[in-house]
């Protein structure tokens, strides 16, 4: 959530940035009167109280004609009271309340406008000419069924819609990257997470994903628990409630889970295939740093995902999310794309957001700077979302007889095979 000393100062910098995400602006000032209703009722309850408390010690001294004129007033002074109290406690639920629907103040720099209104920030790798090459290219469906690596007919009829086995090769291929994205992380310093799959209430809604994103999460009502979109929600609510020393930052974890997704609002989007499934694996990056280091930690996030883009040797483009598109949570968001050539297309692969204060304070995370205690930041990066990288390398890296050529950074992951080849059936 944002700081409520902020709207108040600057309520038009909040009005801003809600008519950017196209959010309801409407919603800041309802907040700004329930702010001032929680605020003027505390002082009333405050000032019943404490002449509450000084009539109390009057009655015992009072003469037996004053004191029943005393406990008269007392009396109604304690239904005052009363009265005060519930319309502090009604004013300061209704505050929280809105609050929480109050989305992450828009980076000043971040382009204005809908999905299609991104800013291209960097572009990557040779996107290769198959025509050139003689050979028209297969979709990653086809090549996982040539490699016995995709099986989606399976995948339905055991699940449904959107799920799909890796098998033989694919199998393997995921093993590699999950393997080969702790090894970089590790490397940079991550501390490697296995993180739950399951979360209560309070870890989803802290880490703002029971707002707009709320369609797409998976809910067990018997036991009031939702499964994980994203190991953000866990590595994220792993210090809730904790107040961390300053010296200690920045800490970072990478973590790894499998994500599911109903995919609520993709209907009929990327049916064919394992591009968008409503179950996947995923290495995630995650950072607590100081609010003031942030911006900084965001380019270092966005750094390691190019190296690792780099190092599967795909071509990739980089954006600067346009403010309609971003989570709730995010202040700024890159995303790298890497180029699907049969689709035509640069497709996102990997994601980081800067949320500033905004998960910190939702889930009363907090740094210890010398006497000073005060919210700190959070940050979050994809390294690999696995089957979307499995649709960009089999695409790029694929040969005229539907063999796949490996990249160098996954050989010693996959016994140090150099190609996967065609399966006969």
């Amino acid at each position: 959530m944002i700081d409520l000393r902020l709207l108040r100062e600057d309520p038009d910098r909040v009005r801003a940035s809600q008519r950017a995400r196209g959010e309801d602006v409407a919603l800041v000032d309802a907040l700004l009167s329930a702010d001032e209703r929680r605020r003027s009722s505390g002082v009333r309850f405050d000032e019943l109280r404490a002449e509450q408390k000084t009539l109390g010690k009057l009655i015992p001294k009072a003469s037996s004609d004053e004191k029943a004129e005393l406990l008269k007033k007392a009396s109604q002074l304690a239904a005052d009271v009363k009265t005060a109290d519930a319309e502090r406690d009604a004013a300061a639920t209704e505050t929280q309340e809105l609050l929480l629907r109050l989305g992450n103040l828009v980076h000043p720099d971040v382009p204005v406008g809908g999905e299609e209104d991104f800013v291209t920030l960097e572009t990557h790798g040779e996107i290769r000419d198959f025509a050139a090459e003689g050979f028209e290219p297969k979709d990653h469906l086809e090549l996982g069924q040539i490699l016995a690596a995709i099986d989606v007919e399976r995948g339905a009829k055991v699940s449904g819609s959107r799920f799909y086995f890796l098998t033989g090769v694919g199998a393997l291929l995921e093993l590699a990257l999950v393997n080969a994205a702790m090894a970089q992380a590790t490397a940079a310093g991550f501390t490697p997470m296995l993180t739950p799959a399951l979360v209560r209430p309070q870890s989803m809604a802290g880490t703002g994903f029971l707002g707009q994103a709320a369609q797409d999460v998976y809910h067990f009502d018997k036991d009031d628990l939702y499964l994980v979109g994203t190991s953000e929600v866990p590595l994220a609510a792993y210090h809730m409630d904790e107040i961390l020393d300053g010296d200690r930052l920045p800490l970072r974890y990478a973590g790894f889970s499998p994500c599911f997704r109903r995919e609520a609002g993709s209907h009929g989007k990327d049916t064919r295939g394992i591009f968008r499934v409503h179950q996947f694996d995923k290495v995630e990056m995650f950072s607590y740093v100081a609010p003031e280091d942030s911006q900084a930690e965001h380019q270092r996030l966005l750094e390691w995902e190019k190296q690792w883009l780099t190092s599967l040797e795909l071509p990739f483009r980089v954006i600067d999310v346009a403010s309609a598109d971003l989570g709730a949570s995010a202040s700024r968001k890159f995303d790298c794309e890497a180029w699907i050539p049969t689709q035509g297309k640069y497709r996102e692969l990997t994601s980081t957001s800067d949320c500033t204060e905004f998960q910190s304070r939702r889930l009363s995370i907090r740094l210890r700077d010398g006497k000073t205690v005060r919210p700190l930041a959070t940050l979050n990066g994809t390294l690999c979302a696995v089957p979307r990288t499995i649709v960009a390398i089999l695409e790029n890296h694929q040969q005229a007889d539907g063999s796949v050529r490996v990249p160098e950074v996954l050989r010693p992951y996959l016994g140090g095979r150099e190609v996967l080849e065609p399966v006969a059936k």
